[in-house]
């Protein structure tokens, strides 16, 4: 289908491609991932023949279309609907020929060609697509220029969708989509009938719907396949197998060496020590490509503080006057991990505002702690940051009584060494920048940190270092993003914002990802699926004070004593139910057991001296062996806690 045969490219000097070759088949959804900056959105320049490479070629079957979205968000008169059939070239010119064709022949060819493509059912599938991203019925008979930039992309992405090419590529798609949409779009993708290839940083999506990986590293091209966590562990055998290879290399180099050096000028061993320097000069360098991992996000531990650390007592929230939230009643706690749900423009980020204190209540009542720290951090502010200061700049405003070297130490702690630390931050990458914003809005040990979509411009690798530093901060975390697995990874607790609300979600994501996708596929291409019903628990203080207000219940009586005798049998019976259980818990651990003592077995023998030049098939079998049996170590770690959970789920309902 697509063919990139021994591609070249450089910017500035600097290779981005260097022979890199790959060949993708039709059907294929291709994960493409990467470090920032590596050249993952000038492949897709160079596919569309946007550029021209320096050498090699890129090759797409003959008849196949390709398609994307577009740079450039729509904005004229014509309505979302209408915008996003246009997209589909063909349909529009057939239907248009259609409506004055004469030869009874062009007729019926453009009639049947009018079926092929499902031509007649469009609209509805257009809605649908619509509706899935995010708009009312309502909304989509609305012009294009009465919406806002971000929500015109979603326009160009439903259009591209629609389009439906054979070749579809999507260069971060997720970014301009709230949760909501993500779900459906990852949803959606699963099912697309074509070749999709995506640039994109967000696990769960490069998870569940893609069925390879295309990596990009050291201007070199290499696909797996697979989803993301797999592609992660074929590459970690893959390097820890280069690294036992270039070991053993480096030893072997040595010897021979070695003797060089000893017997080179003795007569007797001249034609050996020759034949050994030869040997050296044959033997080809193994490279260990490994990207050096991103500096590590530093979130200080702020002093303990008696919760709560925010009560809001019937407040209303709104701008000039006109509410967004009502009778919000809520609190927040030094242990609390929230995650905010909702589609865009339900109010996520005027409560965040509010929480974090950029926002006065138009009613009601918000109590904090003198002493509270809050933390916020929010796309929007990447563009507040002064361009012409640097991160050293930005830092000294934080500490003035600071000596020069210690500004700097800070400076380089939080990823910025020598070569950044000055640069302006109108050049620092978008990564760079929310680096920077994050470390500044946690700069002063914070009691609580406000994340407003926080990984729009990370990468994977950094996207990891943010899940890990936040799991290991010690304060509250209130948290909005369209990354399901962040909120998977470092949330406990899910807030749903919409229809002027907000409310504890009673359940997992997985749930509310159940719930969204259910309301899309019952919408159809008429109501909106951000409009669609979706159950939510009462808010904390209200079931608190209903609770309050029954009516005490009765003194329990003594049980009898056959009732007691009846109770013990029961308890005796229960605890028996428990032994299989138990006994299947215990023998998925000592498989597992087993299973760690066969890779260590495998370690031993793959450590072997001469191994890989001597037995180079034995080798490949070995590490062949080795891979497989992560991989059932992996699934045999993930059974034993599922029967782990159900023992003592059991336990606990024994109480």
């Amino acid at each position: 289908m697509l063919h990139i045969n021994d591609l070249t490219f450089r910017i500035e000097g600097r290779a981005l491609f260097d022979k890199a070759t790959a060949a993708i088949s039709e059907g294929w959804k291709v994960g493409f991932t990467g470090r920032n900056g590596a050249g993952k959105s000038t492949l897709f320049r160079l596919i569309r023949g946007e550029a021209s490479p320096d050498d090699g070629a890129i090759s797409l079957r003959k008849g196949r279309k390709l398609g994307g979205v577009s740079q450039e968000a729509p904005a004229g008169p014509e309505s979302l609907l209408e915008t996003v059939l246009a997209a589909d070239v063909e349909r529009a010119e057939l239907l248009a020929e259609a409506e004055i064709a004469t030869d009874p022949m062009r007729i019926a060819e453009v009639q049947m060609r009018l079926a092929d493509i499902d031509a007649y059912s469009a609209e509805a599938r257009a809605a649908s697509i619509l509706a899935g991203l995010g708009f009312s019925e309502a909304e989509q008979a609305r012009a294009c220029a009465e919406f806002s930039g971000g929500w015109r992309m979603r326009v160009a992405l439903a259009g591209a969708l629609f389009a439906a090419p054979d070749v579809l590529l999507l260069d971060e798609p997720t970014n301009y989509l709230d949760l909501e949409g993500s779900l459906w779009l990852i949803s959606y993708l699963k099912t697309y009938p074509h070749t999709v290839i995506i640039i994109s940083h967000d696990r769960d999506l490069l998870n569940t719907s893609v069925s390879h990986i295309l990596h990009l590293e050291a201007a070199k091209l290499a696909l797996y396949a697979g989803n993301y966590d797999q592609f992660e562990r074929q590459r970690s055998a893959q390097i820890e197998q280069q690294l036992a290879l270039k070991s053993r290399q480096d030893a072997r180099r040595k010897e021979l060496q070695a003797f060089v050096d000893r017997f080179r000028a003795k007569a007797s061993k001249a034609r050996q020590a020759q034949s050994r320097v030869k040997m050296l000069e044959k033997m080809s360098e193994i490279s260990i490509v490994s990207e050096n991992p991103p500096p590590p996000f530093q979130f200080p531990d702020p002093k303990p503080m008696a919760p709560p650390l925010v009560r809001l007592d019937e407040v209303r929230l709104g701008y000039d006057g006109r509410p967004v939230l009502s009778d919000i009643s809520l609190r927040i706690d030094d242990d609390d991990r929230i995650a905010l749900l909702g589609p865009n423009g339900e109010g996520k980020t005027t409560l965040a505002k509010a929480i974090s204190g950029r926002l006065q209540p138009l009613t009601g009542s918000v109590f904090k702690h003198k002493k509270l720290k809050i933390g916020f951090f929010a796309q929007h502010q990447i563009d507040e940051l002064n361009p012409a200061a640097s991160p050293y700049d930005h830092v000294r405003e934080l500490m003035r009584e600071a000596t020069e070297a210690q500004v700097r130490a800070k400076v380089a702690a939080f990823g910025f060494g020598p070569e950044k630390a000055d640069t302006k931050a109108a050049k620092l990458s978008g990564g760079e920048k929310a680096r920077l914003l994050f470390n500044l809005a946690a700069f002063h040990a914070p009691h609580i940190l406000v994340l407003d979509e926080p990984t729009n411009h990370l990468d994977m690798e950094s996207r990891a270092a943010l899940t890990e530093a936040l799991n290991a901060y010690s304060g509250a975390v209130i948290l909005i993003s369209h990354d399901p697995h962040l909120i998977e990874a470092c949330a406990d607790r899910l807030w749903l914002v919409r229809d002027g609300a907000v409310q504890p979600f009673d359940g997992a994501l997985k749930d509310y990802r159940k719930l969204i996708l259910s309301a899309a596929r019952s919408a159809g291409g008429g109501d909106s699926r951000s409009k669609a019903a979706v159950p939510a628990s009462p808010p904390i203080e209200a079931a608190q004070a209903g609770a309050a207000a029954e009516p005490a219940a009765p003194p329990a009586r003594k049980p009898t004593a056959e009732e007691r005798q009846a109770q013990r049998r029961a308890s005796a019976d229960a605890r028996k139910a428990l032994q299989p259980l138990k006994k299947k818990a215990a023998q998925i651990e000592a498989d597992v057991d087993a299973c760690r003592k066969r890779i260590a077995r495998l370690d031993t023998a793959l450590a072997a001296p001469g191994l890989f030049e001597e037995d180079p098939d034995r080798a490949a079998q070995l590490a062949k062996g080795r891979s497989k049996a992560i991989d059932e170590l992996e699934k045999m770690e993930e059974a034993w806690l599922l029967a782990a959970a159900e023992y003592e789920d059991a336990v606990a309902a024994l109480g």
